[in-house]
């Protein structure tokens, strides 16, 4: 069978009429419809044969049958049965294609995918984009490079630099395990539904992580928990002496979180474990 090739909208729309199926709101179901953007996406991802991508939400199979069309391997997760038979049909007998009814969320990466290095290329599910690109991040190793299509707000949250409106736990997650730039923005258009904002891909590249990487990340949380408070009283439950931490790091005890870099965080956390 030859590979199939980018779906428009009026071919998704006639497969989920086909299969009795319209896309699902609760899921996060945001399908692309425009081939050129799909083209773009498969471009950045930059595989070929040998190389491994894992795929969330493969959906009716546009982006799963560009990605095989390269010869890479490809693993796609899709939490939807119906989806799951619409894959079936539409990528499902490629040989280099396999389709896991699993949801992503929940699934153990780091052994599911063992085999490594891959790559993370979607479109994410928005109501579930940025907690599977953090939990990647963190706890799988394996995959080296990000090529994501996500909300706009989500991909300002991921990149964000302190002192910005946007900066949060995501920011300091993504900082402290990659690299990370904006690649391009799409707007609603080229979704079906149309959503009401904007899209953004972007490309995140792993780094190693400093040492201390995890329990800085549990103290960025502490403290982003109360994101109103100052460090000293954010931090009074997690950090002992907290003032005392603070000073001998360099760090004024009166700063709010959102001033904190995520190297400060690191710093923080190394002091607290000396």
């Amino acid at each position: 069978m030859d590979e199939p090739g980018p779906q428009g909208k009026a071919t998704i729309r006639d497969l989920l009429t086909e299969y009795g199926l319209r896309p699902n709101q609760s899921y996060g179901q945001n399908f692309l419809i425009d081939p050129n953007v799909i083209r773009r996406i498969v471009r950045l991802a930059n595989v070929s044969s040998g190389s491994r991508v894992v795929e969330i939400g493969g959906g009716t199979g546009t982006l799963t049958g560009a990605l095989a069309a390269t010869g890479a391997r490809v693993v796609v997760y899709e939490i939807d049965a119906g989806l799951v038979r619409v894959l079936e049909d539409s990528v499902g007998s490629l040989a280099n294609v396999e389709i896991r009814h699993e949801d992503a969320g929940r699934v153990d990466l780091h052994a599911d995918l063992a085999d490594g290095p891959w790559s993370l290329v979607a479109n994410l599910p928005y109501n579930v984009g940025t907690g599977i690109v953090l939990d990647a991040l963190r706890h799988a190793p394996e995959i080296e490079r990000f090529v994501i299509m996500v909300q706009r707000e989500v991909a300002d949250r991921l990149l964000a630099d302190p002192g910005s409106r946007s900066y949060g736990i995501p920011s300091v997650v993504t900082t402290l395990h990659a690299s990370g730039s904006v690649v391009f923005t799409a707007p609603p258009g080229v979704f079906y539904p149309t959503p009401s904002v904007d899209s953004t891909a972007v490309e995140l590249v792993r780094h190693p992580a400093p040492d201390q990487a995890e329990r800085a990340i549990e103290i960025a949380t502490a403290a982003f928990g109360q994101r109103r408070k100052m460090l000293r009283r954010s931090l009074a439950g997690i950090v002992p002496d907290p003032v005392q931490v603070l000073e001998r790091c360099g760090i004024d005890p009166t700063s709010r979180p959102e001033e904190i870099s995520p190297g400060d965080f690191v710093t923080i956390a190394t002091e607290v474990d000396r």
